[in-house]
């Protein structure tokens, strides 16, 4: 039989609770977490009690987990942005394996400084770049390294976020401030500019980007919209953001994760108690939001080959679409779809790929993740997967980059970020 797992979990919450460890209770076989810090009391005990974690196993803050020996062969660092690192750290001189929430860190020193301890340490440090593990990319993937489009020239991918998200996520949620998480090319979008990276199998030379807050902002408000969606907003009816419609009234697949984002009890009573006077039932317009709501990004590569990325929160759908031009031919798809059309120039014979995958959890990308996970840790390092430390801080640096560049009208030299 092998081995399972053990595992520790820093931050109970969206991420740390409902995917890391509903995956932990779906395989019992391969992994369990024995330990947890998380500083709110309700999300700490649930998770405690679901995984039959023992009471002196259970933290409220992750110093105090981390003051004891090692525990586990791995640590979940799941906290909010900024409080990555330092948990990440002290992890490693522990002993522990790491498995990182995105992004790591907004500060390239430190992004470095992780990449260079786990290194000297020889400890694996994962973190959760889901995409290459989509079905979707690793068809992509597949069909790159054959070599049936000719080499690589030029790149199109779009992240679609979703009206619904950007508001919950980057208006209302906890990602809608610079000063207290990231900036949002770097907490949406590093994903991006990993899985970018890893189609183009190249390093990132240059980088310029543009974008903007432009529209949710207090002078965009419908006439007389009150702070709270539920304080009779006049124009309830015809606002896409309407709390009450996106939380109460939808029936996309959505609402059930981000429900439990607003209230943990998730009936329609507590979902409307916690609306009244909680973030999640702010009106848009009058929120302390600083992140952007649109970017698009420039890349070239030192090989010569140029990509675009746009991210856009004014979209139905919540999806990636790819577009790869080479020289004998081009692959495009719809991530959400989970379709791939290969054309050949020379007499235009087309190829469709329909894949089979889980229409929940980044299209199938959470599990195939933690399937990786589970045997990187079982190894002990000796395996070490497809998202690896350093292309994850490069892939992070592009991002910072990109940031400077909308802020600085500016292109950047990626050199100045590389260390």
């Amino acid at each position: 039989m092998e081995k399972i797992v053990k595992a520790i979990l820093i931050g109970a919450g969206q991420r740390g609770a409902q995917v890391y460890g509903a995956y932990a209770l779906q395989n019992p076989r391969a992994i369990r977490f024995v330990a947890v810090a998380e500083p709110d009391k309700e999300r700490r005990e649930a998770f405690a009690k679901d995984h039959g974690i023992a009471a002196e196993n259970v933290f409220e803050d992750w110093h105090a987990l981390l003051d004891h020996e090692k525990k586990a062969d791995c640590a979940f660092i799941c906290t909010q942005d900024n409080q990555h690192i330092e948990p990440a750290m002290k992890a490693l001189d522990l002993g522990y394996h790491i498995v990182m929430e995105k992004p790591m860190s907004q500060h390239a020193d430190e992004l470095t400084a992780l990449r260079d301890k786990a290194h000297r340490l020889g400890r694996l440090v994962t973190v959760c770049h889901v995409l290459r593990y989509t079905p979707f990319f690793s068809k992509v993937k597949e069909i790159l390294d054959s070599g049936v489009i000719g080499k690589v020239e030029s790149i199109q991918q779009i992240e679609n976020v979703g009206y619904w998200h950007q508001a919950h996520s980057f208006v209302r949620g906890n990602w809608r401030r610079e000063d207290e998480t990231s900036s949002m090319i770097m907490q949406k979008s590093c994903h991006d500019m990993d899985i970018l990276l890893w189609m183009a199998g190249s390093h990132c030379a240059r980088v310029s980007s543009f974008g903007s807050l432009n529209h949710f902002k207090a002078e965009n408000a419908p006439a007389g919209a009150p702070m709270y969606c539920l304080d009779g907003c006049p124009a309830a009816d015809s606002c896409p953001y309407n709390a009450e419609r996106i939380y109460l009234r939808d029936t996309g697949v959505h609402v059930p994760v981000i429900r439990k984002v607003v209230s943990l009890e998730n009936t329609d009573e507590s979902v409307r108690n916690a609306l009244r006077r909680g973030p999640y039932g702010r009106c848009v317009y009058h929120c302390d939001n600083t992140v952007v709501d649109h970017q698009v990004v420039n890349l070239e590569f030192e090989d010569g080959i140029t990509a675009s990325f746009t991210m856009c929160g004014f979209t139905w759908e919540g999806s990636r679409t790819v577009k790869i031009m080479g020289t004998m031919g081009q692959i495009a798809g719809d991530v959400e779809e989970n379709k791939i059309t290969v054309t050949l120039f020379a007499g235009g014979k087309q190829t469709v790929y329909n894949l089979d995958a889980d229409p929940e959890g980044h299209s199938g990308g959470d599990k195939g993740f933690m399937e990786d996970v589970v045997r990187q840790i079982r190894s002990d390092g000796a395996y070490t997967g497809r998202s690896q430390v350093a292309g994850s801080v490069e892939g992070h640096l592009i991002a910072l980059a990109a940031e400077k560049s909308r802020l600085s009208r500016k292109t950047i030299e990626m050199s100045d970020f590389i260390g």
